[in-house]
């Protein structure tokens, strides 16, 4: 049984210009020990998806017009915020993107950390700090003891990336939620981070959600892969087989916009850039909604008039194009 169950998700900001459609209709499983990367360019919803899940979107603009979201059974869109706040840290957690801003800047580590577990366990002040210290060992924060009364501001960016991890692990949630855990750190850290990640995730046996614009990102972390654009799920597949073939063409620019630094496949001069602009949510174009930037898309076949099924293309495999690529290199060797 899987872990979490998402089906037919609906997230709608209700402003003054009109409704933005920031998530519309997007449906996936997450099974426990498993890693789902959801992948996409800033502004394409993977965020808004993220804080659907935990019952964190704002209200007002924001609500969940239409979907459940299925977690151990429960239906999370049906629960009240008392009854979330149950769930959330507890068998649910999160990362957030910036670890420069997500810590409270007035308090200190041990407070930020021991509230959890205050929380969800009512621990004694004593059983909260010996667990406290245990947590910032396990993501591997030297002198853990002593640093549990330091202030935010004493910690470098990875560091406190770590901090948030043993915040989001106080609790043994048995679904972690990371939300561009990497950003604004050098690319050593990063990997550090995505290595701890990694580690934590086998040792705890927590599915994971790894929302990131980096293709490279999911292809270290991932189970699996969820391709979003302007709000929907364009391609969906086991990671290597994404890797291996893509066959959405935005899936396609997105790996042709990577630096290849090795292999036969070695490439020189200025890296590919995906032109134009994605679509404005508020209106969307009632056809593929990557129908204006597509060198594929060709005006009478249905592209820009009509929005394709996301639909199985190979077992396991789902795409939402009217082009995909296999069809398309079909088509040039019949």
């Amino acid at each position: 049984m899987a872990l979490l169950e998402v089906d037919n998700l609906h997230t709608q900001f209700f402003t003054r210009q009109g409704v933005v459609k920031a998530v519309d209709g997007i449906s996936f499983t997450v099974e426990a020990g498993k890693t789902l990367g959801i992948v996409g360019e800033s502004g394409c919803g993977k965020s808004v998806t993220a804080l659907s899940l935990m019952g964190l979107i704002p209200k007002p603009p924001a609500r969940i017009v239409e979907g459940s979201v299925m977690f151990q059974g429960r239906d999370l869109t049906k629960l009240s915020e008392r009854e979330l706040e149950d769930v959330r840290g507890k068998e649910m957690a999160m990362i957030f993107q910036d670890p420069m801003t997500s810590l409270n800047p007035t308090l200190r580590i041990k407070t930020q950390i021991t509230e959890v577990l205050d929380r969800h366990y009512g621990y004694s002040k004593d059983e909260a700090v010996k667990k406290a210290i245990e947590l910032l060992e396990e993501v591997q924060i030297p002198r853990a003891a002593e640093r549990l009364n330091d202030y935010p501001h004493r910690f470098s960016g990875g560091m406190r990336q770590r901090v948030m991890i043993a915040i989001a692990l106080a609790c043994n949630p048995k679904l972690l939620l990371a939300d561009e855990p990497t950003t604004a750190l050098d690319v050593t850290v990063q990997a550090e981070i995505l290595d701890l990640l990694e580690e934590l995730r086998r040792e705890h046996d927590m599915g994971m959600i790894m929302i990131t614009h980096d293709m490279g990102v999911i292809a270290e972390t991932a189970d699996e892969v969820a391709v979003m654009y302007a709000g929907q799920f364009v391609e969906q597949t086991e990671t290597q087989e994404l890797f291996d073939h893509p066959e959405h063409p935005y899936t396609e620019a997105l790996l042709e916009a990577l630096p290849q630094l090795e292999g036969e496949g070695i490439r020189h001069g200025r890296l590919r850039s995906i032109a134009g602009r994605p679509p404005d949510l508020i209106l969307p174009p009632p056809g593929c909604r990557f129908a204006p930037r597509c060198p594929h898309a060709s005006l009478g076949d249905g592209c820009a008039e009509q929005l394709p099924d996301l639909k199985p293309i190979r077992q396991g495999h789902l795409v939402r194009s009217r082009h995909p690529a296999s069809q398309r290199e079909a088509a040039v060797t019949a």
